[in-house]
């Protein structure tokens, strides 16, 4: 489209319709700019002349002299047909945009107060953020609708029942995010359907007591105001299959997360079988693939949690992503948990990050479609709520280098208390902020040599590591990256492993990993030096002769 934009009148002030116009250009459209105190007579010889699509207005001085402007303005457009034929968008301060609507000359008016999807959606030709629309219900067709301004997401889950369906609200109210992850309590998850096997002094504990069906469907009524924000919820670290089913059915879950490996005797948050664990898992997410319901699994920034160190994280990313495709996931949301463990550098973090969208977006085809999701890091934030605030929009701004289609605000007051709307409202916005800045341009860190060669060496040492995986346990399965017998011998020789894995049912928790020129990596633990992953796996009995190594 064609934008002409000018600030009208006697007003001087630029800023606003330049971003506008910064922001349009984003997207694709031609803009005109003709300029400061521009006098309505000019601006409407210029739509003659230019023929826009829209017409950009902007005043940000008293609403008495504005009256008098967009009087004129209205009165010319009454005049002439021709005129009216663009569509015309105002922005101004919150008292003159007031004005402005009461014209019923603007199509769209902005007074500042809006989300950036409201531009978006209305440079597509969609109400803007105080009309009355209601998104699209599908994940995929968001994204789309929105790229590449990426869909907010914040998990929400008080103690209680009634103040969580009223803070879910409030939340959809505020057009502050695009999807909202209920937190049911562990109770919860680990016993939904085995009620007679919760604890009740730990209902509340980690998030909101669901009982029933009833409870989510509440959640959902709630939420369907504001901006009708997708839904979604922890999937339960048992009976997952019946979870995908229940929340299909009462919140029409945007997409499902699950675990490859975790959730089992691995963590401790159940005590299924890690072979077993697998099979379920696995289970679960051919399961949302039957009802067409996008995937996440979950997987390796719960291994980088625990501190496994880069090549770990990054090969069970695209063991992750290998069993994914191979179940027949079609659109596949991949997790980048930034600023994890705690101590690694941004620029290695970056490093990491790009070696791991290159691994799992090296599966991607016409029926693999990934979509990247950025957070920030669960441990990384500070009890302070200023010094997390400054943190969390410094973990989005950087995070924002891989162009992602979600971001997962972690809120501020993570490491003080759970989440209030007003937390989770307020930390949304400002990571608004920090996503519209970078969005005016970033510097490439690829053209960093130390992070480029970062990168590289993390994608030769995970594709070795991936390499050493498919030949664990005694047999030789057809498809070993997706086979749980494989997968539980990976763990339990300690290709697969952690540091904060050691007194586990099943991993070796043998690795040491340490923070090294910023970078998550193996060292020796008497020395301190780091080990080369050919060296930790030959370490662990395996050589590469042993491997016979062949192309990933």
């Amino acid at each position: 489209m064609r934008i002409l934009g000018a600030a009208v009148g006697n007003c001087v002030h630029v800023a606003g319709i330049q971003a506008f116009l910064s922001a349009a250009r984003t997207h694709g459209h031609t803009t005109v700019f003709l300029g400061p105190a521009v006098p309505i007579r000019t601006l409407l010889e210029s739509v003659k002349k230019e023929v826009p699509d829209i017409v950009a207005v902007s005043y940000r001085l008293s609403p008495g002299s504005a009256q008098a402007v967009l009087d004129e303005l209205k009165c010319a457009l009454e005049a002439d047909p021709e005129l009216r034929k663009p569509r015309y968008f105002f922005g101004g301060t919150p008292p003159v945009a007031a004005i402005a609507r009461e014209t019923g000359v603007f199509q769209a008016v902005f007074d500042g107060s809006e989300p950036q999807d409201a531009i978006v959606a209305a440079l597509k030709g969609g109400i803007s953020s105080r009309g009355s629309s209601v998104p699209s219900s599908d994940l995929v067709t968001r994204v789309e609708a929105s790229f590449p301004l990426p869909l907010i997401r914040h998990h929400f889950g008080l103690p209680d029942m009634k103040e969580t369906v009223l803070g879910a609200r409030r939340i959809a109210e505020s057009r502050a995010l695009d999807i909202l992850s209920i937190a049911p309590d562990q109770n919860a998850q680990e016993s939904f359907f085995r009620r007679n096997e919760m604890d009740p002094k730990l209902d509340g504990a980690g998030g909101v007591p669901i009982r029933t069906r009833e409870d989510l469907m509440a959640i959902r009524d709630a939420t369907r105001v504001g901006n009708h924000p997708l839904l979604r919820c922890y999937s339960g670290t048992r009976d997952l299959v019946k979870w995908a089913d229940m929340l299909k059915d009462t919140i029409d879950i945007a997409w499902g997360a699950v675990p490859l490996m975790w959730y089992s005797e691995l963590d401790g948050r159940s005590k299924r079988p890690l072979k077993e664990a697998v099979a379920e898992n696995q289970a679960a997410i051919r399961h949302y693939v039957e009802m067409g319901v996008p995937v996440e699994v979950n997987e390796s920034h719960q291994w980088a949690l625990r501190k496994c160190g880069d090549t770990v994280e990054l090969a069970t990313a695209y063991i992750a992503a290998y069993n994914a495709r191979a179940l027949g996931v079609r659109t596949y949301v991949c997790q980048f948990m930034f600023d994890t463990p705690t101590g690694i550098s941004p620029s290695m973090d970056i490093a990491k990050m790009a070696a791991k969208q290159e691994m799992v977006e090296s599966l991607a085809n016409d029926t693999f479609k990934v979509l990247r999701m950025v957070r920030s890091g669960l441990a990384s934030l500070s009890s302070s709520p200023q010094v997390a605030k400054g943190q969390m929009a410094a973990s989005v701004f950087s995070a924002m280098v891989l162009r992602p289609h979600i971001v997962h605000v972690v809120g501020f007051s993570e490491a003080d208390h759970v989440a209030t709307a007003d937390d989770v409202i307020e930390s949304c916005m400002i990571a608004r902020g920090a996503v519209q800045k970078a969005l005016l341009g970033l510097p490439d860190p690829l053209a960093d040599p130390a992070v480029a060669a970062r990168k590289v060496q993390l994608i030769k040492d995970a594709k070795f590591l991936v390499d050493a995986v498919k030949r664990a346990g005694h047999k030789r399965p057809e498809d070993p990256l997706t086979d749980p017998e494989t997968l539980y011998w990976a763990v339990k020789d300690g290709l697969l492993d952690a540091p904060d894995l050691t007194g586990g049912a099943v991993a070796k928790g043998r690795i040491t990993t340490a923070i090294l020129d910023g970078a998550c990596v193996a060292v020796d633990r008497t020395t301190g030096k780091p080990v080369p992953e050919n060296e930790r796996i030959g370490a662990l009995g395996m050589t590469e002769k042993d491997l016979d190594m062949v192309e990933m």
